[in-house]
C-alpha cells in the first residue's frame, strides 16, 4: 500500500471517530462538491458556506435525481448545517482550510432538504 493511500485511511479513520454520524462516503461527496463549485468559477477564490451548499444541493440532484435526499440522508446529511460540520470536521483535519470568519453557522437553514430535494424536484427537466 503507497503512503498516500495509508494517509486517506488515517485521515478517515479520524473523521470516523469525531464525527461518526457521517458515513465516509458524506466527506468525499462535500470534496466534491466543493470541486464542482470551483469549477463553475470565472477565477479561482475562497467560497461561502451558502455556495459550497447550494452546489452540494446542484451536484446530488444531477448525480442522484430524485433519489438525491435518500442518499444524503443515508449518509447522514439531512440539513445544511450537517454540510458545515463535515466542511469543519474536513479543517480540524487539515484537508481544508478556512478563513477567519468562516463559521460553522454560514451552513445553519439555508434550505429546507424537503423543499430542495422534493417540492422543487425539476421534474423533467434536465438537470
Amino acid at each position: 500500500m503507497n503512503e498516500s493511500m495509508v494517509f486517506a485511511e488515517e485521515v478517515l479513520d479520524r473523521l470516523r471517530e469525531r464525527n461518526p454520524r457521517f458515513h465516509e462516503t458524506a466527506y468525499l461527496f462535500v470534496l466534491s462538491a466543493l470541486h464542482h463549485v470551483l469549477e463553475r468559477l470565472a477565477e479561482p477564490r475562497h467560497i461561502t458556506g451558502r455556495e459550497l451548499a447550494e452546489g452540494a444541493r446542484d451536484l446530488a440532484l444531477h448525480r442522484y435525481g430524485p433519489m438525491a435526499r435518500t442518499v444524503l440522508e443515508h449518509w447522514g446529511i439531512e440539513h445544511t448545517a450537517d454540510l458545515g460540520s463535515i466542511v469543519f470536521a474536513l479543517v480540524d483535519c487539515g484537508i481544508l482550510i478556512k478563513q477567519e470568519e468562516d463559521l460553522p453557522g454560514d451552513f445553519e437553514a439555508l434550505f429546507d432538504f424537503e423543499e430542495a430535494f422534493e417540492h422543487d424536484y425539476p421534474w423533467g427537466a434536465n438537470i
